[in-house]
């Protein structure tokens, strides 16, 4: 009979230490993990955006460049321009450079008010002899210098900018010429994707950042 008591207190012992060890449990378990800013930030792809307001954007072709109408594989010369009839290559190579500049920033209205000047220093495109052969690739070079538009003082630059692209050669430049996808065509989506990236910050959409952590963004509602 004495033994009883033990037996009941053995138990009871068994029986707190079951309990306890499943509010440890229960207690361990991780709570599910709430992202924050700057990992959503970190998760989602970036878009560009403008950093200028920009008022108008000046083209420089120097007459030094040295233009040549040889039909070879290279030649040697800044300027080889053979996507439109014989004319005045650097007044050519500076409406392509004025129309991609126009395409580029005309959606370009936050930020400081600026003054973007271009100046070509080189405008190596393909022969007719590379064309219609092995093909090669649009050579471009440029200076862009960024100023204050009310007082002219210089914000950024001048600095040196490549924008190559791929010449398409053989049958597929015949294939994209009937097409109506022309040297100038390729050149000018080239210059302006180049402009858009040199005058822009790659930055993370708000909105993305608002539908990752799960939030409602500003001013938009749910309702139909």
């Amino acid at each position: 009979m004495k033994r009883l008591p033990y037996a009941m207190l053995a138990a009871a012992l068994l029986l707190s230490a079951c309990v306890s060890g499943g509010d440890v449990s229960r207690s361990s378990t991780p709570a599910p993990s709430v992202p924050t800013v700057g990992q959503a930030e970190a998760n989602l792809p970036k878009v560009l955006r403008s950093q200028y307001e920009v008022k108008a954007v000046s083209v420089s072709v120097p007459q030094k460049l040295r233009v040549s109408e040889a039909n070879m594989f290279y030649p040697i010369a800044d300027i080889v321009w053979r996507g439109e009839p014989l004319a005045d290559r650097h007044i050519q190579v500076q409406h392509i450079f004025e129309e991609a500049a126009a395409t580029a920033t005309s959606g370009m209205t936050q930020g400081p008010a600026v003054l973007v000047d271009l100046e070509v220093k080189r405008f190596h495109s393909v022969t007719e002899k590379t064309r219609y052969t092995v093909g090669g690739v649009h050579d471009m070079v440029y200076v862009m210098t960024v100023r204050d538009a009310a007082t002219g003082a210089v914000i950024e630059g001048p600095r040196e900018i490549k924008a190559d692209v791929r010449a398409a050669g053989g049958a597929q430049a015949v294939a994209e010429d009937n097409m109506g996808r022309t040297q100038r065509v390729v050149i000018i989506e080239r210059l302006v994707a180049s402009l858009k990236a040199e005058l822009s910050a790659q930055v993370t959409d708000p909105l993305l950042v608002s539908q990752a952590l799960g939030l409602q963004p500003a001013g938009l509602s749910t309702a139909n």
